[in-house]
């Protein structure tokens, strides 16, 4: 019997492919953004398991062209998990050709084509959001730092808010001064759609350990208190232990 070709057993996989584009970002923001980002959504999202966001990872879209590499994606509908290593890149024949919702480019002390080429061919691939966060930049370059467009009949049209509310995903994406590895400045962050900044694991972790300690404190005040009535009841000619 002649077994039915099929293209798609032809297609090169993740493991055959490289992860990225071997090209070094000058800028370590440009890992950090993405990494704070996807650090909230596994914090916000840690019982979904349908979703993906990559950093800094080769978008193969198709055969025999380069990847796109944005500093950060992010996809529904797909594993959030595969296997023991995870993925190593994100290649769309894998992913029932599920494209990411949502690309971030972090401009670059080196500018690369953000504004004019990467978002033509964002926008070829059906990517919905485009976000482009270019820190401490927009006086020098004439425009606003942070900018989110949304696919419109196969053209980008500028979200003018901040944040930026995007229903597909159910998020909101905009600028807040935050904390982040000791690092005071601006980041970027999800939102909820009452406009409420969702917190990072750092915030979360900061604020057990407030409670904890509010809770020892309110235990210690317990104890001395329970001490003074003791006090209290002995000078009285009590024994506590006869009650």
């Amino acid at each position: 019997m002649v077994q039915k070709y099929n293209p798609w057993d032809c297609l090169p996989t993740s493991a055959e492919l490289p992860d990225s584009d071997d090209t070094p970002v000058d800028n370590e923001l440009q890992n950090l953004i993405p990494n704070l980002l996807s650090g909230i959504l596994a914090l916000a999202w840690s019982d979904r398991m349908d979703w993906f966001f990559g950093v800094d990872m080769g978008i193969y879209h198709t055969l025999g062209e380069p990847p796109l590499v944005p500093d950060g994606f992010l996809s529904l509908g797909v594993e959030r998990f595969i296997g023991e290593e995870g993925r190593l890149s994100y290649v769309l024949w894998e992913e029932d050709n599920v494209v990411p919702l949502l690309a971030l480019e972090v401009v670059s002390k080196t500018y690369n084509g953000e504004y004019e080429q990467k978002k033509i061919t964002y926008a070829q691939l059906g990517i919905l959001y485009y976000v482009i966060y270019a820190p401490g930049r927009g006086k020098r370059r004439k425009r606003s730092p942070f900018e989110v467009y949304r696919l419109v009949d196969g053209q980008y049209v500028q979200q003018l808010s901040d944040p930026v509310w995007m229903p597909e995903i159910n998020l909101g994406i905009g600028r807040g001064q935050g904390t982040y590895q000791g690092w005071m400045r601006e980041w970027l962050y999800w939102y909820d759609q009452e406009g409420n900044r969702l917190p990072t694991p750092e915030e979360v972790a900061q604020r057990e350990v407030e409670r904890a300690s509010m809770a020892e404190q309110r235990a210690e005040q317990e104890r001395q208190r329970a001490e003074r009535l003791l006090a209290q009841l002995r000078e009285m000619g009590i024994d506590p232990n006869t009650l």
